[in-house]
C-alpha cells in the first residue's frame, strides 16, 4: 500500500509516455512550423541589421572623407594665408625701409635748404604748377605704367638708383636709332620717369629712348651723378642691340641738370680715352651726337644766378663738392684747359637747344658753351627758340599738341632724309591739356 502511494519520477520522453503517432506527427509539424517561424523572425532582424550596418559604414566613410577634405581645405587655406601674410610682411618691410630712406634724405635735404621764404613760395608754386598740368600727367602716367612699349626699371649698375626705362617703337622691323636721355631736376629731384613724355613722342617716331636714373643730392654728390650717368650710357652702348637698337646710331641727350651731367660724363670719357687711362666699357666714338636741352655748362658764371633763384650757394657748393668742383664740373671751363686739347678732338657733334625766355638757366649758357667749343675746333651748334621758358620746350609745348619746333628739329637730326616720311607715318600729336591751363601753369612755374 505504501508502494502504491509513491509516485515515480518519470521522463516525459520515456517509453511510458510515448505519444501516439498522430500526436507525434502533430508535435513534429508544430516543431517545424515553430522552426520556420523562428527562422522568419531571425531573418528579418538579420537583414535589417546588415542593411543598417552597411548604411552606417557608408555614412561613416562619407563623414570621414568630408572631415578629411575639410581638414585639407583648412590646412590649404592656412598655408595660403601664411604665404600671403609673409608676402605682405615683406612688402611692408620694403615699404618701411624705403620710407625711412626717403624720410632720412628729406631731413638731410631740409637741413641744407633751411625753411626760408623763397623755398616755401617755390614749393607752393610747384604744387600749383603740377595741379594745372594734372590732365596731361594722368595721360602720360597711364601710358608709362600700362604701355607694352615701356620697359621700366632695368638695372644698369649696383647702386640703388642705377636703373633706366626703355621706350620702344611699336614697329620693330629692324635696328632703331637710340637716344640715351638723362633727366633734369636741379640735381635734387631728378627721376627717370620725368622723361616719359619725351620717350613716348620719340618712340612713336621710330626712335628708342633710354631714360637713365641717377643718385640725387643728398644721396650723392656730382661725382656720383656723373658716374651713374656714365654707367647708364655704357649699358645702352653695349646692351641696346638686345632690345632692337642700332649700336651705330646712339645719341646722348640731357635736359637742364641732366644736360650738365651728361656733358660732364661725355667730356670725362673723352679725357680718359685721350690720356689712355682705364676707362668705362664704352667709347665716345659710339655716340653719334650730343643734344643738350636748357643746360648749364659754366658754374663759375651761374652760381650767383642760382643763389638769387633760391638754389643757395652753400647748397650748390655741397652738391658740386666745394669751390674746386665749380671748375672741375663746368664743361665749358674744362674744355678750355690746354691739357684736354686732344680729348676735344674725340667729341661727337654738339647741338644745344635753349629758350630765350628761360630764367632758370639763361640761354647765354648754351650759346657761350657752343661758341667756346667751336673756337676750339669742335663741331657745335646752338639753336634758340624765341620766347620759350625752361619748361616750355620740355613740358608745355609737348602737352599742347600740334607742331613742336624743338621735337621736329630733333627728329630731323636723328632720321635725316627719312624724317619727313617718319613724321608723315607717325600718330598726330594730340593736345593733353587745355590752352588756358597751360598758360596759367607757365605763369606760376617756379622754373
Amino acid at each position: 500500500m505504501q508502494s502504491q502511494n509513491l509516485l515515480p519520477i518519470s521522463n516525459p520522453n520515456s517509453s511510458n509516455m510515448i505519444p501516439t503517432s498522430s500526436s507525434a506527427t502533430a508535435d513534429t509539424m508544430l516543431l517545424v512550423v515553430q522552426e520556420n517561424d523562428d527562422s522568419k523572425i531571425e531573418k528579418k532582424p538579420l537583414l535589417s541589421r546588415t542593411f543598417s550596418y552597411t548604411s552606417s559604414s557608408s555614412s561613416s566613410s562619407s563623414n570621414l572623407l568630408k572631415q578629411q577634405q575639410r581638414r585639407r581645405r583648412i590646412a590649404s587655406e592656412n598655408s595660403l594665408c601664411s604665404v600671403a601674410v609673409e608676402g605682405c610682411s615683406q612688402d611692408m618691410e620694403r615699404a618701411a625701409s624705403n620710407t625711412f630712406i626717403v624720410t632720412k634724405l628729406s631731413f638731410t635735404l631740409l637741413r641744407y635748404l633751411g625753411v626760408g621764404y623763397r623755398w616755401i613760395v617755390r614749393f607752393l608754386a610747384l604744387g600749383c604748377y603740377a595741379v594745372l598740368l594734372i590732365p596731361g600727367f594722368i595721360q602720360v602716367g597711364y601710358y608709362y605704367f600700362n604701355s607694352s612699349q615701356v620697359r621700366r626699371g632695368i638695372f644698369y649698375g649696383d647702386q640703388p638708383r642705377n636703373r633706366l626705362d626703355l621706350y620702344l617703337p611699336k614697329n620693330m622691323n629692324g635696328p632703331k636709332p637710340v637716344v640715351a636721355f638723362v633727366t633734369g631736376g636741379a640735381w635734387i629731384i631728378g627721376y627717370k620717369a620725368w622723361g616719359s613724355l619725351l620717350g613716348q613722342q620719340l618712340s612713336e617716331r621710330d626712335i628708342i629712348v633710354a631714360c637713365i636714373d641717377y643718385r640725387n643730392f643728398p644721396q650723392g654728390t656730382i661725382s656720383d651723378m656723373v658716374k651713374d650717368a656714365s654707367q647708364g650710357i655704357s649699358f645702352v652702348c653695349n646692351k641696346i642691340a638686345e632690345y632692337g637698337g642700332d649700336p651705330n646710331r646712339i645719341y646722348l641727350m640731357g635736359q637742364s641738370a641732366g644736360a650738365h651731367i651728361a656733358s660732364c660724363a661725355l667730356l670725362d670719357q673723352a679725357i680718359k680715352e685721350a690720356s689712355e687711362e682705364q676707362r668705362d666699357s664704352w667709347s665716345v666714338s659710339q655716340i653719334k651726337a650730343y643734344f643738350g636741352l636748357s643746360g648749364g655748362y659754366n658754374f663759375l658764371n651761374l652760381v650767383d644766378h642760382f643763389h638769387s633763384r633760391g638754389l643757395y650757394r652753400s647748397i650748390f657748393l655741397s652738391i658740386m663738392e666745394g669751390e674746386q668742383g665749380l671748375r672741375r664740373y663746368s664743361p665749358e671751363v674744362m674744355a678750355q684747359d690746354p691739357n684736354v686739347k686732344n680729348a676735344l678732338s674725340l667729341l661727337p657733334p654738339i647741338v644745344l637747344f635753349h629758350g630765350t625766355a628761360d630764367y632758370s638757366i639763361p640761354c647765354n649758357s648754351s650759346k657761350s658753351f657752343a661758341d667756346t667749343l667751336k673756337a676750339l675746333g669742335v663741331k657745335a651748334e646752338c639753336i634758340l627758340y624765341e620766347g620759350k621758358t625752361h619748361t616750355d620746350l620740355f613740358l608745355q609745348d609737348p602737352m599742347r599738341g600740334g607742331i613742336d619746333d624743338m621735337l621736329n628739329d630733333l627728329i630731323t637730326m636723328i632720321h635725316g632724309d627719312n624724317s619727313e616720311t617718319i613724321r608723315a607715318n607717325s600718330t598726330p600729336r594730340k593736345r593733353l591739356v587745355p590752352e588756358f591751363m597751360l598758360k596759367l601753369a607757365r605763369s606760376v612755374s617756379p622754373f
